[in-house]
């Protein structure tokens, strides 16, 4: 039965597919006039295989044939969102002119934003997209922030700020996906946003090359081992934990040969490797919390690491004294979180309002970001 919307309000629709490629979350929300972001439908479109496989390698540091292979794949992945969003729009029983905008961020096959020039790439173009919906798209929003000097990373903080943030304590959101990545949302109204290294997508790489399973379902595989000291030392000693923020990262340079060369040849089991991973990611989130905003009362999750219990509990027991709940407790799906913050993003486009924060992305100002493709 078709789902009940506002009529009153423009419906946006976000598409969001991150470092694990695990699929792509499409979410529908509409933006009260009083604040907050109401969810209105939720749906995640699995990638091809071949495809997916295509993405993770190039994001792993792979070199495609041809320039005529990189721009077919560009075409696919748009292609591949663009059916994301018209099967939610199917989903929903919900008519495709009511919606004022999709806000589309593509599929990231490269980051280097400390290169010289710097530059970042998605791919998923936005003219295909907006042909084949029939909505105006706004996609590409990465790479302004890079021009103007930023990381183009993390660009959700400035969402998490709108809708999560609060007057009576220090905040913190924490989304666990491929890469883990923090917004520090103090009282007085500073925002800080930064990626603080791997999460889901060297757990489920690991997982994939050991049991054969795309991730490590309820962290069981991590939990049926011990992490171990001295590789989790070794880990943790490599260079960019040490960087102070702006920073950002992704698969070119979290990936499992990075693990590989750190194994020299030690003879620990695979789940001892997996729960090592998996508290990699617990203690150096921990560590760029507890640095970056010590008063911190409050831990919000969302991404998929959030089905992750064996995570969560690491993550607590790195952090006593700190509450950890998920985004769904204040009134945000955590599964759809990022996506429902490119929709966010393509609303302040469409006003002519800046997306990202100088704060967190290092950036010289504040920059209007994206292309509009009209429909």
């Amino acid at each position: 039965m078709p789902i009940a919307v506002d009529p009153q309000l423009p419906l946006f629709l976000g598409l969001m597919s991150g470092t694990s490629a695990d699929g792509i979350d499409a979410a529908l929300v509409q933006f009260p006039e009083t604040g907050g972001c109401r969810f209105v439908y939720g749906h995640t479109h699995a990638w091809a295989p071949a495809t997916r496989a295509a993405l993770i390698a190039l994001g792993q540091g792979a070199d495609l044939r041809s320039l005529d292979e990189l721009g077919q794949l560009d075409a696919t992945v748009a292609i591949a969102f663009a059916e994301a969003a018209n099967q939610l729009l199917a989903l929903a029983a919900v008519d495709r002119t009511q919606v004022l905008a999709i806000g589309s961020h593509g599929q990231t096959i490269r980051h280097r934003p400390l290169a010289d020039p710097a530059f970042t790439w998605q791919l998923g173009d936005g003219n295909r997209i907006a042909e084949l919906t029939g909505i105006t798209t706004v996609a590409d929003f990465r790479r302004r922030d890079v021009a103007a000097g930023g990381h183009g990373a993390p660009l959700m903080p400035a969402f998490h700020q709108a809708m999560l943030g609060a007057a009576d304590e220090d905040r913190a959101i924490l989304n666990l996906g491929g890469i883990a990545n923090l917004s520090l949302i103090g009282r007085d109204g500073g925002i800080l946003g930064f990626d603080t290294g791997p999460a889901n997508a060297l757990l489920d790489s690991w997982c994939q090359r050991h049991r054969g399973q795309p991730y490590d379902a309820d962290g069981a595989f991590a939990a049926s081992g011990r992490f171990d000291d001295a590789l989790l030392a070794r880990l943790r000693a490599e260079a960019w934990f040490a960087l102070p923020p702006p920073k950002s990262t992704g698969r070119e340079q979290f990936h499992l040969d990075w693990v590989e060369s750190h194994l020299g040849g030690s003879p620990i089991s695979a789940a001892d490797v997996q729960a090592t991973l998996l508290e990699l990611t617990a203690a150096t989130v921990a560590d760029a919390l507890l640095t970056h905003l010590p008063q911190v009362r409050r831990l919000l999750l969302c991404g998929g690491g959030v089905r992750n219990p064996q995570l969560v509990r690491r993550l607590g027991m790195r952090l006593p004294g700190v509450i950890l709940q998920s985004s769904a407790e204040h009134g945000l799906d955590p599964d759809y979180l990022e996506a429902m913050g490119f929709a966010w993003l393509a609303r302040e486009t469409l006003a002519g309002r800046a997306g990202n924060l100088p704060s967190v992305s290092g950036a010289r100002g504040p920059r209007i970001l994206g292309a509009i493709h009209p429909a």
